[in-house]
């Protein structure tokens, strides 16, 4: 079994220069996944001088590890966001989505892009009669948005259901593959792409400077375009960062349904899709088991809770890949899309929840538009400063404070060892020694890899994560390898490497 991502095994590897000299631009774009690629392509064929910085690979972030999945719905439900908001707004969003998808499909189509894109219909499925109510609700805010919605008592799976909201026309792709190809064709369009070029500074002003280890980028415009904003925000305070976990399975059998399929089962809620790869091979995947960043050291069993489910529901002959994704979710069901700093000419994207494919395509949309002095008709529904989020958050900012000061209690400061000797390889815990909390990890060869635990972004204390061997912040999600470099969030720095007396 190979854990990483079914996608990236099956794309090509890119190879760009990482940034090795100073340059200028119009606009420079902080992270090179879907958002970011997206609007350094727009942004070049509209004549600005454009630099993409990843710290990773072309789409090694949160693209390469997506469902590829697009739809028009929202994965938090419309009838949700129609309770929070209203009918105009739903529709809206709808609308909003509809447009990201005909905008990756158009540009699929335009330069013949390989990246299995198909048209397929979507499905929510109720196992039970006990969750059919919830589903009647979501097919009714579905008529209200204007998406032709159908309930059907039985879908092409292999297991007894109670119902389905059935939505033709959404679509599927493998999102590396897209990403990849975009890169080369904004690459083209004039917009330089740097990999393996992480920024551990930003300078907010006119202009605006980046810092990288071996050049600066200097900027009128910025776009975070790395799912979380670097930095120290605002915005994180209605930022929710979850992980959710993955796996691709080989069949007995030859039916692999067509699709995307939402089941629900209770509390418990699962996405299922096939995919063909490049080589014919064909693979069955299910997606869930969501928890919070940082509340769950024992990860493994959400792997194995997935392939419990899917064993209990298709014949599987083996299960061939693993992984993970992080996501944020905003405080009122709709990402933050747009500038933070009209001054300095700062612009975020945030917030997508699960559906970041199809929103991180918006985002890089309307952000376009907003840089290029374009009307978009969406720009005021995703602002970050709509309608005093802060006040209508409430509900979210008090559970999360909740949960926090539990989590608070409970774990980072009390210090999991007093020595180090007592970690085992291919173990990880906190130690404190003298008042210094430290992340110490023993790998399968004995030694000790020891940083400081303290995370960068905001001085919360990390956890362990037992099955990505990673240190993960539970605050804002920021993660770090066992030597503490920046994975992912919204840490900039690194976790700082600390030694101790061979003692301890």
């Amino acid at each position: 079994m190979k854990k990483t991502s079914l996608w990236k095994d099956d794309a090509e590897a890119s190879s760009y220069d990482s940034l090795q000299e100073n340059w200028n631009v119009d606009v420079a774009i902080v992270g090179g996944g879907i958002t970011g690629l997206t609007a350094g392509h727009l942004l070049a064929k509209a004549g600005k001088s454009v630099a993409v910085l990843e710290a990773l690979q072309v789409g090694g972030g949160t693209t390469g590890f997506s469902t590829g999945n697009l739809y028009s719905i929202v994965g938090e439900q419309l009838q949700k966001v129609r309770s929070k908001f209203d009918t105009e707004t739903m529709r809206a969003v709808v609308a909003s989505r509809t447009a990201a998808i005909e905008q990756i499909e158009n540009t699929v189509h335009e330069f013949a892009i390989a990246c299995d894109f198909h048209r397929r219909p979507w499905r929510l499925i109720s196992e039970t009669q006990d969750d059919t109510s919830s589903l009647q609700k979501e097919y009714e805010a579905c008529l209200d948005a204007g998406l032709e919605a159908y309930v059907d008592s039985a879908a092409p799976l292999p297991f007894t259901i109670s119902a389905a909201l059935r939505i033709e026309n959404q679509a599927q792709f493998n999102p590396m593959q897209y990403a990849k190809a975009l890169a080369a064709q904004a690459r083209k369009a004039g917009c330089a792409i740097f990999e393996h070029t992480p920024v551990i500074r930003i300078q907010e002003g006119s202009p605006n400077i980046l810092y990288t280890a071996n050049g600066t980028v200097t900027a009128g415009k910025v776009i975070h375009a790395t799912h979380s904003p670097k930095g120290v925000k605002v915005v994180h305070a209605l930022l929710g960062p979850y992980r959710e976990y993955a796996i691709a399975v080989k069949l007995n059998s030859g039916n692999y349904p067509e699709g995307i399929f939402w089941t629900i089962l209770g509390t418990s809620h699962h996405s299922i899709r096939s995919y063909t790869s490049r080589s014919g091979e064909n693979y069955l995947l299910v997606l869930g088991e969501p928890h919070k960043v940082g509340h769950k050291k024992d990860n493994e069993i959400c792997f194995q809770n997935l392939e419990t489910y899917i064993r209990a529901r298709f014949d599987v002959k083996s299960v061939e890949y693993h992984w993970s994704a992080q996501n944020y979710k905003s405080a009122d069901y709709l990402p933050y899309i747009g500038a933070i700093n009209q001054k300095s000419g700062v612009y975020i994207a945030t917030g997508f929840a699960t559906d970041g494919l199809t929103y991180g395509t918006l985002a890089a949309m309307i952000i376009s538009d907003l840089i290029l002095g374009n009307e978009n008709p969406w720009s005021k529904l995703y602002d970050p400063h709509r309608r005093n989020p802060l006040k209508s958050a409430g509900r979210f900012i008090k559970e999360n404070v909740h949960v926090f000061m539990d989590y608070m209690k409970d774990m980072p400061y009390q210090a999991e060892a007093k020595r180090f000797s007592s970690i085992m390889p291919d173990e990880g815990k906190i130690v404190e020694i003298k008042g210094e909390k430290f992340a110490a990890y023993r790998d399968e060869a004995g030694e000790l890899h020891q940083v400081s635990a303290v995370c960068t972004h905001m001085k919360c204390i990390v956890n362990w994560n037992e099955e990505e061997k990673s240190w993960d912040c539970p605050c804002h999600g920021s993660r770090f390898t066992v030597d503490g470099q920046v994975i992912e969030g919204p840490a900039i720095i690194n976790l700082p490497k600390m030694e101790v007396n061979n003692q301890h």
